[in-house]
């Protein structure tokens, strides 16, 4: 049964759509086929996810494996950092939970997942499932080739990496492409950080790595829509024809794992560095603004970012009572980055928030859409192709704005939907 909740997240589609379109560089032009057929693709992998007989086992065994990865990285980090990483303790733990370290039980599964992508991309079972999704693409939403692998590839593969696959035609992308893939970009995640994400919040949400998957993959039609609603492709450009052959080849298996393991790497300490400095200077902001107080409590950048944002969490069908803290959630992602956001989301005690806000945040957040990430987008594409780069700084900030509104309609998507597909 549909409720005021799911007509809340209706209206969210509605806005979120509209703003788009009053930003688009050709207001004129409206992809009414696209918009319908992006939600109808939101709404069916979601459907076929969770309400599909059968569907749930599909589930506990993406969560059993991703359980499997984290006790298989635990050995590994266990071996390297000892006690550190919840080995044998040297001394009386007076809390179990105080032994949870960020950088040894979240930062190694990307290490892990990296490697192991590339390995499975090298034996070709990566890139046939990319290539599927693609040619998906191509054919449901007249995306060019190249186009349409990159964003197949965005599901799997990082912002950058994903360009990587089809470096070959990156000069031949129209504006509109070259927009595009860095929409999709940022609303989407690597399947890396996936399983790092899956982990944070299996404690608190039934199926959590379900809905990490889900959520990155429904999010790149709402990235594709919202793109293209922005920045219009001119009638007889764009569909640059791409083969399927990839730039993003390795020599062997042992190649694969040791140049997977080494993008991995940079991936962590890029985390690291960001998050060090982005919650240092978070914090050096609320000691500024610490002696101002508001409702009987200092004011910091996470209540003035939950008060910015409540009306947005409340266009995805979060109740009113929620929306403060998911409000927060919201601005510490755009900030912060989406894994600060993910650790507090995991963070929020059972009853604090109610099951659905918990579960519409999940994927809200779950993108690269980030002030850090723009950084990260104009560095790496720069490197790809630097004869473009005034274009890509020209475009990353709307890219930015795109690809947050994109996560955001993928939750309203989600709160449209009866609350039944999901028990």
């Amino acid at each position: 049964m549909f409720s005021l909740l799911n007509l809340q997240s209706l209206l969210g589609l509605v806005v979120i759509v509209a703003a788009c379109w009053g930003l688009s560089e050709n207001r004129k032009v409206f992809p009414w086929r696209l918009t319908l057929g992006a939600i109808a693709v939101q709404a069916g992998l979601i459907f076929v996810t969770f309400a599909v007989p059968g569907s749930q086992v599909v589930l506990d065994g993406i969560n059993n494996g991703v359980k499997g990865l984290e006790l298989a990285t635990e050995e590994g980090t266990k071996f390297v950092f000892g006690y550190l990483a919840g080995g044998a303790q040297p001394y009386p733990v007076q809390d179990e939970l105080a032994l949870f370290t960020f950088a040894f039980k979240v930062l190694p599964l990307i290490l892990v997942i990296s490697a192991l992508s590339a390995l499975l991309w090298h034996w070709k079972i990566l890139k046939w499932v990319t290539h599927g999704f693609g040619f998906i693409f191509q054919r449901t939403m007249g995306l060019g080739g190249a186009s349409a692998l990159a964003v197949a590839a965005n599901i799997f593969l990082g912002m950058i990496e994903s360009p990587i696959v089809i470096r070959a035609y990156l000069d031949k992308l129209t504006r509109s492409e070259l927009f595009l893939m860095m929409v999709v970009g940022l609303a989407t995640v690597a399947g890396s950080t996936m399983v790092a994400y899956a982990s944070i919040l299996a404690p608190v949400l039934p199926n959590a790595a379900g809905h990490v998957l889900v959520a990155s993959i429904v999010s790149a039609p709402a990235g594709v829509l919202l793109a293209r609603i922005m920045i219009p492709e001119t009638p007889g450009q764009g569909g640059a024809v791409a083969d399927y052959g990839s730039a993003l080849k390795y020599d062997s298996a042992i190649d694969a794992i040791v140049r997977g393991t080494a993008d991995g790497l940079m991936v962590v300490l890029n985390i690291s560095a960001v998050l060090i400095v982005f919650v240092a200077l978070v914090a050096l902001v609320n000691v500024m603004v610490g002696g101002i107080v508001l409702f009987d409590a200092p004011l910091t950048v996470e209540r003035v970012l939950g008060w910015l944002f409540m009306p947005v969490a409340w266009l995805t069908g979060v109740e009113w009572a929620d929306a403060g803290k998911a409000g927060g959630l919201l601005g510490v992602k755009l900030t912060l980055t989406e894994f600060v956001a993910f650790i507090r989301l995991g963070g929020i005690p059972d009853g604090e928030i109610t099951e659905r806000t918990r579960m519409l945040m999940t994927y809200a957040l779950c993108g690269f859409a980030n002030i850090g990430s723009v950084g990260i987008t104009v560095t790496g594409l720069s490197v790809l192709m630097p004869e473009r780069r005034e274009e890509v700084l020209g475009l990353v900030w709307k890219g930015l704005f795109a690809g947050f509104l994109a996560t955001l309609m993928t939750a309203a998507v989600v709160g449209a939907m009866p609350a039944a597909i999901f028990r």
